[in-house]
C-alpha cells in the first residue's frame, strides 16, 4: 500500500520521471536477476561451509 501511495506522489510531483520509471522497471528487473542468482549461490555456499565447520561440534554433543 505504501508503494502505491509513493507512486501516486511521484506521479503528481514529477510525472515524466514516474513514466520513465514505469517503462524502465522491467529492464532493471531483468538486469538484477543474475545478481540475485549469484547471491543465492553465495548464501548456499556459506551455509554449506557453516554446516561443515560445525559438524565436529555437533557430533561431540556441543551446544546447538
Amino acid at each position: 500500500m505504501l508503494k502505491l501511495l509513493l507512486w501516486f506522489v511521484l506521479l503528481a510531483l514529477c510525472w515524466p520521471l514516474a513514466i520513465l520509471v514505469l517503462v524502465l522497471w522491467p529492464f532493471i528487473w531483468l538486469l538484477s536477476l543474475p545478481l540475485r542468482l549469484f547471491g543465492i549461490v553465495i548464501e548456499g555456499v556459506f551455509d554449506l561451509l557453516r554446516a561443515i565447520l560445525s559438524l565436529p561440534a555437533r557430533l561431540l554433543g556441543g551446544p546447538r
